[in-house]
């Protein structure tokens, strides 16, 4: 006896735009970075753009890993059809240069340019530092028989989270005012030379 196989009835949803959904799925998304969205063209494809930029879609296509047991199978085929490496032509792949390389030379210079570094310890950490600080000034190894240094941490260790914290000019610019160690507002760069020169003047 044959088996009746159940179909569910098929429906149309009438609150879909499939027009709208096809678009959708089609969208690859708005391109943020500013150099790369005045040179991208909507009528190529992504990878084709991309490749007119001088960047990549896969790098594995670009840069290949060499594969030891093709070489290894190559060098034996070479024996037995007693073919010699030198006289064998190398094959050389002309690359076209790309008509918007300046797109990946600018994304390189971005990435090399200096950031300004958003890292700040956590309020905890900080009141920890101050409080040894305010104790006991630069002398680390009297900060480790300390009651609050709870994880027993070496004056090693405590120095270089003070050191941390003197290179994070907004915070220890701070605690400066605060301690009224600052006549007048410095600038940022004014203040990491002299938590550079502070964490210097400490001998090992």
């Amino acid at each position: 006896m044959k088996i009746k196989k159940q179909h569910r009835k098929k429906k149309y949803h009438h609150n879909f735009n499939r027009k709208r959904m096809h678009i959708k799925l089609k969208r690859t998304g708005e391109v943020n970075c500013k150099v790369i969205k005045e040179a991208w063209n909507p009528k190529k494809t992504t990878s084709r753009n991309l490749r007119d930029m001088g960047l990549a879609t896969d790098p594995n296509k670009v840069i290949s890993i060499p594969n030891f047991k093709q070489e290894k199978l190559n060098k034996a085929l070479q024996i037995v059809n007693n073919i010699e490496s030198d006289s064998e032509e190398e094959k050389v792949v002309v690359q076209k240069p790309a008509p918007k390389r300046r797109v990946a030379e600018q994304l390189e210079l971005e990435a090399r340019a200096p950031r300004e570094s958003k890292f700040m310890l956590p309020k905890g950490q900080v009141e920890f530092i101050t409080y040894l600080l305010d104790k006991y000034g630069h002398d680390y190894k009297a900060m480790v028989k300390d009651r609050k240094n709870y994880y027993q941490e070496t004056w090693k260790q405590l120095r270089a989270k003070i050191k941390k914290f003197m290179g994070i000019p907004k915070q220890y610019s701070e605690y400066l005012k605060t301690r009224g160690l600052l006549d007048k507002e410095e600038d940022e760069e004014e203040l990491k030379k002299q938590a550079k020169a502070l964490a210097m003047d400490d001998s090992d």
